[in-house]
């Protein structure tokens, strides 16, 4: 089993930035490709951003390409969401999981285990 706690989430303005990270423990952190999801009020949960367990592919939403970006440093066992340029439509509970492979995949349904998720407010 593999547990996740996120952190980093809080209110923000517009245009503002925050980091998410995602702690991982209970088994090897590198064997496991990491992904973050987020789902606002009302709507289905959704892919962010993903990145391979090896660190060398990630992957993005069109949504926030060219203002977020997905890191992991597999010495701390944490996965980032460096979140810049934040808009209101950004606002939602955002979720970090696991799956035990190298290919990151766009689907929630993939992923095995899954963080209790953290509160992004994005005021205009």
């Amino acid at each position: 089993q593999v547990q996740l706690a996120e952190s980093g989430g809080g209110l923000v303005q517009a245009g503002g930035s925050l980091r998410l990270s995602c702690a991982a423990s209970g088994r090897t952190f590198s064997n496991y490709a990491m992904v973050w999801f987020r789902q606002a009020p009302g709507k289905e949960r959704e892919f962010v951003a993903g990145i391979s367990r090896s660190g060398i592919n990630t992957g993005y939403a069109d949504s926030v390409k060219g203002r977020f970006t997905i890191s992991r440093d597999n010495g701390k066992n944490t996965v980032y969401l460096q979140m810049n340029s934040l808009k209101p439509d950004d606002t939602a509970v955002y979720y970090c999981a696991a799956r035990g492979s190298e290919i990151v995949y766009s689907s929630s349904s993939a992923y095995d285990y899954w963080g209790q998720g953290t509160q992004v407010t994005v005021s205009s």
